[in-house]
């Protein structure tokens, strides 16, 4: 696993959201970039794209977890 995993792993669910809509901005940006061939690199849009799956992937281990806990 990555450092990257673990590093969000560590973050409560409120961080973790506004991680996710920090990675979504940085996604419309780089398509932005994208489409008006500006972006030199346009494997940084997939891993933004990864990014936002990976976060999102926690968010739910996390709502997972709460709901064991509460029932």
């Amino acid at each position: 696993m990555s450092t990257k995993t673990d590093e969000l792993r560590a973050l409560e669910a409120e961080a973790l959201a506004a991680e996710l809509e920090s990675a979504h901005r940085e996604l419309f940006n780089l398509r932005f970039q994208a489409s008006t061939n500006q972006l030199g690199d346009l494997s940084e849009v997939k891993k933004a794209r990864r990014q936002i799956a990976r976060i999102k992937t926690l968010i739910r281990e996390y709502e997972i977890k709460n709901e064991k806990s509460e029932g």
